[in-house]
Order: C-alpha cells, then sequence, then structure tokens
C-alpha cells in the first residue's frame, strides 16, 4: 500500500569537508486524494525529499541544502529554512535531542527530520576515522551503542582490546 525508500550517500570533498546526502521518496502503488490537497497518480511521489550536510573533520555542520522536489500540503516549503539552525552543530552524541531542540514539533517537518536522525549514522560510517580511538584516548563513540560494540562483547575484546570492559571515568562529585 506503500513504498518509502531512503537512501544515503557520503562523499569527501576536494576542501577535506565532507557531504552527507540522504533522499526520501515516498509512493503508493495506487491513485489517492488527500481532500483539499490534491490527487495523486499511481507511483506518483507525494514525499521526495533531499538533505545535505557538509561536516567539517571533527563532524561540525559547516552547511546544509534541502530541497523538497514532492511534497503534499502547501506550507510543507517553509520547513527547509529553519534546518540551518543545525548549523554549527555536532554530530555525535544527543544528535536526536539536537535535531528536536532545533527543528521540533511545528519547527520543522517530520520527513526532515527522519532523514537527519539517520544521516549520523551515514556521516560515522562515511568517515573510516570516526572508528579510531579520539586523541584523547577515549574509545570512538560506537562503542558501547549497540550489541555488538558492547564493551564486554567479543567484538570489542577481539576489534578493540585496549577498550575491552572500559568503564568511563568516575566524575568528581561538586563540593557545595
Amino acid at each position: 500500500m506503500h513504498t518509502r525508500k531512503v537512501e544515503y550517500r557520503g562523499f569527501q570533498r576536494d576542501d577535506g569537508l565532507w557531504d552527507i546526502e540522504g533522499e526520501m521518496l515516498d509512493t503508493k502503488p495506487h491513485a489517492f486524494e488527500i481532500e483539499g490537497e490534491g490527487e495523486w497518480a499511481p507511483h506518483e511521489p507525494i514525499h521526495h525529499m533531499h538533505i545535505r550536510v557538509t561536516l567539517d573533520d571533527a563532524m561540525v555542520i559547516r552547511d546544509i541544502a534541502v530541497a523538497m522536489d514532492a511534497h503534499p500540503h502547501d506550507p510543507c516549503p517553509q520547513a527547509m529554512e529553519p534546518m540551518s539552525r543545525l548549523i554549527g552543530e555536532t554530530l555525535g552524541r544527543g544528535w536526536r535531542k539536537t535535531i528536536e531542540r532545533h527543528l521540533g514539533g511545528i519547527q520543522g517537518c517530520t520527513h526532515l527530520r527522519e532523514l537527519l536522525f539517520n544521516l549520523a549514522t551515514a556521516a560515522f560510517q562515511t568517515r573510516s576515522a570516526s572508528f579510531a580511538p579520539t586523541a584523547d584516548g577515549r574509545p570512538p563513540m560506537h562503542l558501547g551503542q549497540c550489541l555488538a560494540w558492547d564493551f564486554n562483547g567479543p567484538v570489542v575484546e577481539k576489534v578493540y582490546p585496549m577498550f575491552f570492559r572500559w568503564q568511563p571515568p568516575v566524575k568528581a562529585k561538586a563540593v557545595a
């Protein structure tokens, strides 16, 4: 009754920055109508949206571009401009909260937010350096974030033995 295709592509640019592109395409195999909004033929795009996020090596967003080739409602394109609020933010821990803070609710578009959520994973996959320990010796951000990358599991023991059974440093409590 409905098909959603989502694709991400990552590129290193000549200037050393990284472009991560996300694309979403929604179609239905049958004609349908949204009362007062329009009619769609079978396989005609309902949503066809693109995002390109430009990152530096620290995963800081340097630019963002958005396009809506197809959308079901006239106000939808108004959600593109607020996307620039993410410039200067970092892809990393808390990414979904960052998106919600800048673009949550009626500040943005559900579909663009959905594309952004998983764009971070594509960015980490594109930048193989993000799989290396950090300069300060801390583990890469993906460790401890899923079953396979459990600090106490066999994959971390094999791939990152220096972090096997790693525990984050205990932060000193502030004295009042």
